[in-house]
Formats: C-alpha cells, sequence, structure tokens
C-alpha cells in the first residue's frame, strides 16, 4: 500500500512516499480504508521535528482522517464492514478526563497516522460519519472541530454570549460555526479583508483587521460596550494572550488551543486574578465529546469548509499550501474514493 512516512529525520524534504505491506487488523481492531485526510497545524510541527523532537522515527503523519471498514479483527461489534468511519484524535480517550494515557495514544505522534491507504485501528478509537458530508468534510473532522467544540461547547457557551475568534484556520472557522449555530455573536479577528468578509458570509457579526487594528482588544471592548467577550478562542500563542485577557469580560473564558506565535509567555497575573478569568488549556477532545458534536452537525447540517482537496501524491504541496498560511478553514488530502 502507499504511505507518507517521515524517515532519517525530520523536514519536509524527508516526508517520503514509500510501500509498506496492508496491515491485517489484531484483536479489537478494523481495517480502515482511508479515503481523504486533513491537515492540522500540528502536523507541521510534527513533520518539522518542534512537536516531538524524540519522536521515534519513521514515522506515519496525519490525525485525521476518514474512510470504510474493511475487514474486523476478532471480538469487534462496535463497527461493521462498510461502515465510514473516523479514527478519533487520542485513541484511548474515549470519556471523561485526559489522562496520561489517552495523551499518549493520539494519531500522528507517538502513533502512526492517517497518511496511507489502509490503517489498523482500534475500534474503539472509531466514530461513524453522518452520511451528508462528503470524505474531505468529514476528515475535517477530528483535530479541528472536535477542539472547538471542546472550547465552546464544553466550555459553557451559552446563546446570546460573545464569542472573540482568532484568525480564519481550521479550528477558528469551525468555532466560528459551532457559536453560529448556538445562536452566539462572534467577533472575529483576520489580517485579510476578504477573509473577514468570508467571515461574514458565514455569519460573523463583525470582523476586526488586526494589522489595521494592533489593538484589537480595545476595539472587542468598543464592540461590547466595555464588557468584554465571554469566551476567547485563543490560537495566537504568546503574541495573542495578553490582549486575550483583557479583551475578555471578567468572569470569562480563555480557551488556549494554539501557539502559532510561540509557546512562552509572560501572563498578566494580577489581570488573571481581578478579573477571575478560566484559562482553559484545550487538548482537543475524547470520543465522548467527538459523538456530541456529530450529533450537533447533523442536527444542522453544518458544511466544514474545505479551502482546497490535494491528491495523495501532492502531499508534500499541502504541506506548503499550509505554511504559506493563505487558506480559509481546512486543506484535505484525497486518498481513495
Amino acid at each position: 500500500m502507499r504511505v507518507f512516512e517521515l524517515r532519517d529525520g525530520f523536514g519536509l524534504d524527508r516526508l517520503r512516499r514509500v510501500e509498506r505491506p496492508e496491515p491485517t487488523p489484531g484483536p479489537g481492531q478494523a481495517l480502515v480504508r482511508v479515503h481523504a485526510c486533513s491537515l492540522n497545524y500540528r502536523d507541521q510541527m510534527v513533520v518539522r521535528g518542534e512537536y516531538n523532537p524524540r519522536q521515534p522515527l519513521p514515522l506515519v503523519p496525519l490525525s485525521d482522517g476518514v474512510g470504510k471498514v474493511v475487514e474486523l479483527g476478532a471480538g469487534v461489534d462496535r463497527v461493521q464492514v462498510g461502515d465510514r468511519v473516523a479514527g478519533i484524535f487520542a485513541q484511548r480517550w474515549l470519556g471523561g478526563s485526559l489522562d496520561a494515557i489517552g495523551r499518549a495514544s493520539t494519531l500522528g505522534s507517538p502513533l502512526d497516522g492517517m497518511l496511507t491507504e489502509y490503517a489498523a485501528l482500534g475500534a474503539e478509537g472509531l466514530v461513524r460519519i453522518p452520511e451528508y458530508l462528503t470524505d474531505e468534510q468529514a476528515a475535517c473532522l477530528p483535530c479541528a472541530a472536535v477542539t472547538a467544540w471542546n472550547a465552546l461547547m464544553e466550555g459553557g457557551a451559552r446563546t446570546g454570549e460573545t464569542i472573540l475568534v482568532q484568525g480564519t484556520g481550521g479550528v477558528s472557522i469551525f468555532a466560528l460555526q459551532l457559536a453560529v449555530c448556538a445562536g452566539c455573536r462572534v467577533i472575529i479577528t483576520s489580517s485579510s479583508d476578504s477573509k473577514l468578509q468570508r467571515a461574514l458570509d458565514l455569519g460573523a457579526a463583525e470582523g476586526i483587521h488586526y494589522r489595521d487594528t494592533p489593538r484589537w482588544d480595545k476595539r472587542v471592548l468598543e464592540l461590547t460596550a466595555g464588557r468584554g467577550a465571554d469566551h476567547v478562542v485563543e490560537v495566537g500563542g504568546a503574541k495573542t494572550i495578553t490582549q486575550s485577557l483583557a479583551a475578555v469580560r471578567i468572569g470569562g473564558a480563555v480557551h488556549v488551543i494554539g501557539v502559532l506565535s510561540g509557546a512562552a509567555a509572560e501572563l498578566p497575573l494580577t489581570s488573571i486574578l481581578m478579573k477571575g478569568l478560566r484559562l482553559r488549556g484545550i487538548f482537543v477532545g475524547s470520543r465522548e465529546m467527538f459523538e456530541s458534536l456529530l450529533r450537533s452537525l447533523d442536527v444542522h447540517r453544518l458544511q466544514p469548509v474545505v479551502d482546497r482537496v490535494f491528491d495523495f501524491e501532492d502531499t508534500p504541496a499541502a504541506f506548503e499550501y499550509l505554511q504559506a498560511g493563505g487558506h480559509f478553514g481546512k486543506i484535505a488530502i484525497r486518498i481513495a474514493s
């Protein structure tokens, strides 16, 4: 079978298309023929060696993929042959709070991921995908959509509240869409007028061009009559966290998801204390959260935003496109139909 793997070091030039034997599902496993994958910023960090420099190689990257079950191992009754499924991000985090076992069971690092024609996965780590979604749309869900769900829906977002979303990448656009479905008001930031317009078309109430308005936190306060946002979807990291803390209301929540501008930040602890803020670190989510998300998607018929689809053989170009940062929503890779 065809597979992309990192071998003999990190870097996009070390991501090679090779042949591996097709796996056989063991007890409790299902063999999935992978139809499509999607890229996350985490995948880029893995390929560069920034996510875990001690990651054993070779490694098949990508946490997100969807396909059909083609064979079952002994003792499997959770899924059936022919089911269209996605692997959950953390294969052993089924519900409840995250623990060390769940954190160590993530696809695409440390475990082999979904950038392959066939994957043998534990049946407990699979969820069925609604039929209305295309393979490419469904492949965008396991990391970005579940992360957005965990941040907002598990984080207590309620109808009528104001959500501040940073940027227009995968997590941020899912957060926008989920918040709109929940009846929330969304303020979104971007450095692109055209992307802001697309976000407004998806239901955002206001957009802030953060290069034209570098103190976007003050603009958020203006737009909320001085109160601040109820929730902030914080994906920027070191260079945005201070403004996020300034933009959120007293008693509000900042959901820390990304480190696009770096991970080392000095926090204004007095502000956190005096405002009684909640800072939540979001590590994607459990199977239980994924299944709650899927039920909501099915009800609302939410359409994941896929910016561009690359063919499997063009995977390195997909990574380059992600690195360029011009995408809106998600980037997918088509493996089979």
